[in-house]
């Protein structure tokens, strides 16, 4: 079950009371509503659910209970309900030049955008702003007004024109009024420690006036964003997501005076998920002896965020960091980083996230050396091959040196006769002497040539 997380606003204003009245909020939040943006009403306040009374220009128009709908005809809207009595009125206009404020009300230090806005089907062009029938911005091609800082001299009627396809129109007056805040006026209490409150959760936000008279209004804000929250004394929100986490003020109003709440900040905690090993996985080929170290983080996730380092599946070391100074082969394996935080009010709803696993190989001393050995050996055979036929050539330089100083002596040679069938053949060397030159030839057994190639190789 989801916890709530309670959050009292109190003001201690002079001239604000707390009942509450009926409020009519509007969809978009932009005052002048326009007919082209599908405008949504929907009346808040107490006594019975779908007991909502509408009237359009000041004239009852339906009573079924429903308490929302979608504006279809232009004109000036209020709701009751029984209990906090009728709504203030909201315009929806279908005019061809509209200027438009925000829906909620202006205290000093805010922030405010006017919109000049022509129907969608027609361009606007050559915009002008006035306050109080002066010019308040000399561009003839913005749309939007940005007033910053506001004060309380801010206040006034405001209007802006344009040609609006090929006429120029002027808009009707919009009331600005900024409100003074009296300093010190609201303070805030909060029961969930440090307004903290886990995804998925539903906050619940109460503004409570502590003194005062006369009927109120509540409206409900987080900075950052325009829009007007909620309307009454209380705002809930079911289901939070991250984007939820921000400041919020709770704004009360008797009509005359506003006073609004120190903003409270509330965060929402997000469980861990995507933990990641770096360097990364799949494989990490170290030697003996080198340092090692592996670093584990999360891409989303609440602080405070414990990281656990797993060896084949054993608890192994805790942090974000696993150092390792001097690996043998007994660091060989695979290592996963768990990633745990607690959330929740309760803080006992425990989330995990498991990162890819890291296989880590410690590639040992000997195999390398095996590999020396073997280049040795091969670089050995070479050069004794290469010796060898050194000796072969020097041999035969010799032999027909010989061969020319004692040619009476020499024999006369006989034909050999061919080996018999089955007898055994083997290479033998020949010395030759070919244009001047000693040659030593290898010679099979049917006195085809050897290339010393097909030696090197039969050697190796």
């Amino acid at each position: 079950m989801a916890g709530k997380v309670a959050l009292l606003l109190w003001a201690q204003t002079l001239g604000l009371a707390g009942a509450q009245t009926t409020q009519l909020l509007v969809q978009p939040p932009w005052t002048p509503a326009v007919l082209w943006d599908r405008v949504t009403l929907t009346c808040q306040g107490s006594g019975t659910a779908g007991a909502t009374t509408w009237y359009k220009d000041g004239r009852r128009w339906w009573q079924d209970g429903r308490d929302s709908f979608l504006v279809t005809e232009s004109g000036t809207y209020t709701c009751d309900r029984p209990g906090s009595g009728r709504s203030p009125p909201v315009l929806v206009s279908n005019d061809l030049l509209v200027l438009q404020v925000p829906a909620r009300a202006l205290l000093e230090g805010d922030t405010v955008t006017l919109r000049c806005r022509g129907r969608p089907d027609k361009l606007l062009t050559r915009v002008k702003f006035h306050k109080d029938g002066k010019d308040l911005w000399g561009h003839l091609s913005r749309t939007e007004l940005s007033l910053s800082r506001l004060q309380v001299h801010s206040s006034g009627r405001y209007q802006c024109k344009g040609l609006v396809g090929s006429e120029m129109k002027v808009s009707a007056l919009v009331t600005v009024t900024v409100h003074e805040v009296p300093p010190s006026a609201v303070s805030v209490s909060v029961q969930a420690p440090g307004g903290q409150v886990a995804l998925g959760d539903s906050l619940v936000l109460s503004c409570t006036v502590a003194m005062g008279t006369g009927p109120l209004s509540f409206s409900w804000h987080r900075e950052g964003s325009g829009a007007t929250l909620g309307t009454g004394p209380r705002l809930e929100l079911r289901h939070v997501g991250d984007n939820d986490s921000g400041h919020y003020q709770c704004r009360v109003s008797d009509g005359e005076s506003v006073a609004q709440s120190v903003p409270l900040n509330v965060t929402v905690l997000v469980p861990v998920a995507n933990a990641t090993i770096t360097p990364g996985p799949p494989a990490l080929q170290v030697r003996p002896g080198d340092p090692v170290t592996l670093r584990c983080s999360v891409q989303v996730g609440s602080a405070p965020v414990t990281f656990t380092w797993l060896h084949n599946g054993q608890e192994l070391a805790r942090g974000p960091l696993l150092e390792i100074g001097d690996v043998d082969v007994g660091h060989s394996g695979t290592y996963h980083c768990m990633a745990t935080n607690q959330l929740g009010q309760d803080g006992h709803r425990v989330f995990r996230a498991l990162s890819p696993e890291l296989a880590l190989e410690v590639t040992p001393q000997g195999t390398t050396g095996h590999l020396w050995i073997t280049v040795a050996l091969n670089v050995g055979r070479t050069l004794l091959y290469l010796l060898l036929l050194l000796a072969v050539i020097g041999g035969c330089h010799w032999w027909h040196r010989r061969a020319l100083r004692k040619p009476q002596e020499r024999p006369p040679q006989e034909p050999s006769a061919p080996p018999e069938e089955g007898a055994a053949l083997d290479p033998h060397i020949v010395c030759t002497d070919r244009a001047g030159g000693d040659h030593a030839d290898l010679l099979g057994p049917h006195g085809q040539h050897w290339d010393p190639s097909d030696v090197y190789e039969n050697m190796l």
